[in-house]
């Protein structure tokens, strides 16, 4: 059974940074993508980034490239994103993914076989 837990949220001031970590186990995150998404209060889901199995490469959402950093560990099996120049908007609860399709660019088409449950990040002005 494939079970992928967040931690690393919380509440902080805007300017401040914060790590996610995302625990998974039953899967072996080099062997297929990993990816992180995001919702706002009253909004949608959106894809905030992902790694290929390789680790070698990396893609981004628009709202967070150049200020986010995805990462993975493959001893301890996590992905982890790192979170920097947070503003209010990146207000959200973020949700660690995991994907069966080799393509790390079906994460940017909201396509993901597990999910988190989530960990909520809020940040105040």
């Amino acid at each position: 059974q494939v079970q992928l837990v967040e931690s690393g949220g919380g509440v902080v001031q805007a300017g401040d940074s914060l790590r996610l970590s995302c625990a998974v186990s039953g899967h072996t995150i080099y062997r297929y993508p990993m990816g992180w998404f995001r919702q706002p209060p009253g909004k949608g889901r959106e894809f905030v980034a992902a790694i290929s199995p390789r680790g070698d490469y990396r893609i981004y959402g628009d709202s967070v490239k150049g200020r986010f950093s995805i990462s993975r560990d493959i001893d301890s099996n996590t992905v982890h994103v790192q979170m920097n120049s947070l503003n209010p908007d990146d207000t959200a609860i973020y949700f660690c993914a995991a994907s069966l399709d080799a393509n790390v660019n079906a994460f940017r088409l909201q396509r993901a076989d597990y999910w988190g449950q989530g960990t909520q990040v809020t940040v105040s002005s």
